[in-house]
C-alpha cells in the first residue's frame, strides 16, 4: 500500500497531517461484474444486495448472481451526471428509497421489494432541483442512527442555490424517512418554508456522500470541488459551508473561481477538515471501515483512507495500492453488516462490485 501525506492545508499556527503507517493485508474480491455506472449499494438479509445503475436499472446481487429488479422509475432521465443515483434500505428490510432525475426534478421515491419485483409505495420527496444536462445532481440518501434520512444534494450548477435556504440544491437535508418532511430538531424547523425546514447544512457545491461515525455524534460529508479543493466536511447543524458562485447575488453566471469555503464573504462558514488542493480527486461516497473514513475517488481512481482524531480532525491519509488505479473510477462505498467494505466501479462498461476485507 502507498502511504501519502494528507493534502489539507494546516490550520493557522498548526501542522499538516503526518504520514500514516503503511496498512497491510487488504483483500479485493470481485463479487459481480457486467454493471453500468454502478452508483450505490444496499444490503438485504441473507447476504443479498441491491445495486443502482445510473442509466436507470436496479440489480439484485445474491451469491454472485446478478438479477434485474422489475421496477418502474417513472420519467427517469439519465443524462450526464444525472440518472438513477443513491439508494438506502429501510430498517424493515422490505422497503428501499432511491434518488433519481426526472425531466422536472430530482426526487426520492420509496419502493417495496418482493423477490426481484419492486412496487412503488410513495414519492418521499419531490422538487429537488435538476439540471437538464444532469450536472451537479447529487444525490445520496443515508439513514442516520436516530432514524432520520440525510440527503446529499448538488447545486445543479445554479449559482444562487447553495446559499438559498429555500432551495433544496447544494445542501445536506435531514428529513423524516416516512413522510419526507423536515425532521424534528432541524435548525430551521420553525420556518414557514417547507424546503427550509428540511435543510440541515447549506453552502455546498455537489455533495456525494454522508456518513455517521460509529459510537459518536459526528457526521461527515464528501464533496466535489471545481478545479481545486474537493472537501471532507464535519457537519454542524445549521452551518454554512461557504460555496457561493453567485458572489452574494452579484454574478449572473456560475463563477467557479470562488473559494469552496469563502471565509471572506462568510466569516462564520465552516472550513473543511480535509481539502484536496490541486489536483482534485473527484471524491465520492464515504463509509467508516475498520475505524477509518474510507472515501472513493472517481477521477483519482483510488480509495482514500482517512485516520481521524476524536474531534474529527484528519491525522493522515493512506491509499491502498490494491485499489490505486487498478479498477478505474470508484464510486459507491458501503460498510456491510459483516464489517467488510463494498465499493463499485463507475467506468461505464463491465463495472464491478468489489468486496474489501483485511486490516487497514
Amino acid at each position: 500500500m502507498l502511504v501519502v501525506a494528507a493534502c489539507s492545508a494546516p490550520e493557522p499556527g498548526g501542522n499538516a497531517p503526518s504520514k500514516a503507517p503503511a496498512p497491510q493485508g487488504l483483500k479485493v474480491e470481485e463479487v459481480a461484474g457486467g454493471l453500468q455506472h454502478a452508483w450505490d449499494i444496499g444490503f438485504l438479509p441473507g447476504g443479498a444486495m441491491l445495486v443502482t445503475e445510473r442509466p436507470g436499472k436496479i440489480k439484485l446481487v445474491r451469491d454472485g448472481q446478478v438479477t434485474p429488479v422489475d421496477v418502474e422509475l417513472t420519467d427517469l432521465q439519465a443524462r450526464g451526471e444525472g440518472g438513477l443515483m443513491g439508494l438506502v434500505i429501510h430498517p424493515d428490510n422490505q422497503r428501499f428509497t432511491v434518488c433519481y432525475n426526472t425531466v422536472r426534478d430530482v426526487r426520492l421515491v420509496t419502493f417495496r421489494l418482493d423477490g426481484a419485483k419492486a412496487t412503488k409505495t410513495k414519492d418521499l420527496l419531490t422538487g429537488m432541483p435538476s439540471n437538464s444536462s444532469g450536472r451537479h445532481s447529487g444525490c445520496r440518501p443515508t439513514l442516520a442512527p436516530d432514524g432520520s434520512m440525510y440527503v446529499a444534494t448538488g447545486d445543479i450548477a445554479q449559482a444562487r442555490n447553495p446559499q438559498d435556504r429555500t432551495s433544496l440544491g447544494g445542501k445536506v437535508l435531514r428529513i423524516d424517512a416516512e413522510t419526507g418532511e423536515g425532521a424534528a430538531g432541524n435548525p430551521f424547523i420553525t420556518s414557514a418554508n417547507a424546503n427550509e425546514r428540511r435543510v440541515y447544512t447549506y453552502g455546498h457545491r455537489n455533495v456525494q456522500g454522508v456518513v455517521f461515525r460509529p459510537d459518536s455524534d459526528q457526521a461527515f460529508s464528501s464533496e466535489h470541488g471545481p478545479s481545486v479543493d474537493d472537501e471532507v466536511n464535519l457537519l454542524r447543524k445549521g452551518a454554512n459551508y461557504g460555496w457561493d458562485p453567485s458572489e452574494g447575488g452579484t454574478k449572473g453566471g456560475y463563477d467557479e473561481s470562488v473559494p469552496m469555503t469563502d471565509l471572506q464573504r462568510f466569516p462564520d462558514a465552516v472550513p473543511a477538515v480535509w481539502s484536496s488542493g490541486s489536483p482534485t480527486e473527484a471524491i465520492c461516497q464515504a463509509a467508516f471501515w475498520n475505524g477509518k473514513l474510507a472515501i472513493t475517488a472517481l477521477k483519482g481512481s483510488k480509495l482514500m483512507l482517512f485516520t481521524l482524531d476524536a474531534a474529527g480532525k484528519v491525522q493522515n491519509v493512506s491509499i491502498p495500492e490494491e485499489l490505486n488505479d487498478k479498477y478505474g473510477r470508484l464510486r459507491a462505498a458501503r460498510t456491510a453488516p459483516d464489517g467488510s467494505l463494498y465499493v463499485t466501479t463507475s467506468n461505464g462498461t463491465d463495472d464491478k462490485l468489489l468486496k474489501l476485507t483485511g486490516t487497514v
